[in-house]
């Protein structure tokens, strides 16, 4: 019995630590280049605007649109998750950015995921922009939209500085959170 113990341990270090370097890697030989961002951005906001009934209305009234498809979350034990988009402001991209996260606890598995923040005030989005490192919840407070199947978002409700949304391959995820998340502007070239 003890051995089938260690096995497991070793396992779940294994695991954790192959886990920690597609992270903290991942921001270099395998960083999306600026072309393939930008496909995949707009991928994101045809979908958002498809599947969030209001979400063009939340399009037209943002200072700014930070978009980062195909976030990549996995965990045993130890999770993280990494993702690169681009911030993009009158509709034209003006940075590129990552997001890193980390977290422990009982979880298992993976999942791909769609982050879209929407700035409703310059004065967020500049302080968005300035940051080094902006880390959500501790620089600025995201409110999350939780929005079900066939419901609808209305831009008069909701006057939160910003506004995010988290998608998955399904649609909006519930209960989903970016809290504790960090975004680092990154240097692409076009």
């Amino acid at each position: 019995m003890k051995l089938f113990k260690k096995g497991k341990y070793e396992m779940q270090c294994i695991m954790t630590m192959l886990l920690l370097c597609i992270i903290f890697f991942a921001n270099g030989s395998f960083a999306a280049t600026a072309k393939e961002i930008e496909v995949s951005v707009d991928v994101a906001l045809e979908r958002f605007v498809k599947e969030v009934r209001g979400g063009e209305e939340f399009l037209k009234v943002a200072k700014g649109i930070l978009v980062i498809p195909g976030i990549f979350k996995a965990g045993f034990i130890i999770g993280g998750e990494y993702g690169e988009g681009a911030l993009r402001i009158g509709g034209k991209t003006v940075d590129y950015y990552s997001i890193v996260a980390g977290s422990w606890g009982i979880q298992i598995g993976a999942q791909k995921k769609d982050v879209i923040l929407i700035f409703m005030q310059e004065e967020s989005l500049k302080k968005f922009r300035e940051s080094p490192g902006w880390k959500a919840g501790v620089d600025g407070s995201v409110a999350i939209v939780d929005v079900g199947a066939g419901k609808a978002v209305d831009t008069t409700n909701i006057k939160d500085p910003i506004i995010g949304f988290v998608f998955g391959q399904k649609g909006l995820m519930v209960n989903a959170t970016i809290e504790g998340s960090k975004f680092t502007k990154l240097d692409k070239k076009e």
